[in-house]
């Protein structure tokens, strides 16, 4: 009996080591396989976090190097880069600098591209960063209307002369382009400045103002506004309707703006392309986005004219922009410390 008690125990002992030996085997196998696989998923997270990185950091580049108004960049320093030398020009607008940091709490500012629709880009810019609403007349009327109104309304058929800055093109088809370009200040203009966050709406302007497609629409609205507004005050001092703001008075006033279609012609249609708006047209601009422009001319530094405001009348819950320039062509966005 006890043989037959030794030779199980022997026999189960034998057995459970047997089985030790193969579960042992399927456990090392398994381990040695999930350590592979956790080498290679960390080889494998690695690569693609690396991948990831790069594809980030390619389209950061991409989009600052498509960016019409650049991140902020130190005032005192973009001034001493720009304006190196001794030759008076240079050292008036070093002092014009140092002024606006020293008396104007301008420490930074952000350098717009230098085409010539920079000022209109400017102040659209910072309308859609601060979230400045639309103003009080265009909540009233729908601005899509606006090119059907002038077109059929008012029989300004010569609107199919219209030219969208550089890219010169007139025809039947310009109401219908006209109309899309409105549409996109619409849409964009309530998206951005219905967005509270201040950081997500800065990330809408960099986007939206990193794409040359998107943003001329905008400024060809503006134009397009521009023009009938102009249109409208002509009709009014014509049929010597209510009283207009004068300073459609200083425009008519001029030999190549007498009326809605030489002001067009003449001017409307270059800017973008050849010219940037005048200081009349930067009036208007002002009036019609009800805001007031506050521009630093730097080269009339030391002069009445070195800070200016378009309008000079304005409303007092007029939100205010500024702009900032050295030649009256080109325009930069001042920043504020206090």
């Amino acid at each position: 009996g006890r043989h037959e008690v030794w030779s199980w125990k022997t026999a189960s002992k034998e057995s459970l080591c047997l089985m030790w030996q193969k579960v042992k085997v399927q456990l090392m196998l398994s381990m040695s396989f999930l350590t592979t696989v956790f080498w290679y998923c960390r080889r494998l997270y690695s690569f693609l976090a690396q991948l990831l990185k790069r594809w980030s950091n390619y389209l950061q580049r991409q989009l600052i190097r498509n960016l019409s108004v650049l991140p902020e960049v130190d005032l005192l320093g973009y001034s001493a880069k720009e304006w190196k030398g001794e030759t008076k020009q240079a050292k008036q607008m070093r002092e014009a600098y140092e002024e606006l940091f020293r008396s104007c709490h301008i420490k930074y500012l952000r350098q717009v591209r230098r085409d010539n629709y920079s000022v209109v880009r400017a102040v659209l810019f910072q309308i859609f960063s601060q979230g400045i609403p639309f103003p009080s007349w265009m909540k009233e009327r729908d601005i899509l209307k606006l090119p059907e109104k002038l077109l059929y309304s008012q029989g300004c058929n010569w609107i199919q002369q219209y030219s969208f800055g550089p890219e010169r093109y007139t025809g039947p088809n310009a109401f219908g382009k006209l109309r899309k370009c409105m549409e996109s200040l619409k849409t964009n203009w309530a998206e951005i400045s219905a967005t509270r966050d201040h950081e997500e709406r800065g990330s809408m302007c960099n986007t939206l103002f990193s794409d040359e497609s998107k943003e001329y629409k905008l400024y060809e609205a503006v134009k397009f506004i521009m023009l009938y507004e102009v249109v409208e005050a002509y009709e009014q001092i014509k049929n010597r309707d209510e009283p207009v703001h004068n300073l459609f008075s200083l425009l008519f006033a001029r030999d190549s703006s007498s009326d809605p279609l030489s002001f067009m012609m003449n001017h409307l249609n270059s800017i973008g392309d050849s010219i940037c708006l005048d200081q009349v047209e930067l009036f208007l601009l002002g009036y019609l986005l009800e805001v007031k422009i506050r521009v630093y001319r730097l080269h009339r530094f030391n002069t009445e004219e070195f800070q200016v405001n378009y309008p000079d009348e304005y409303r007092r819950e007029w939100n205010e922009i500024s702009l900032l320039t050295e030649d009256d062509r080109y325009y930069h966005i001042p920043l504020f410390r206090t």
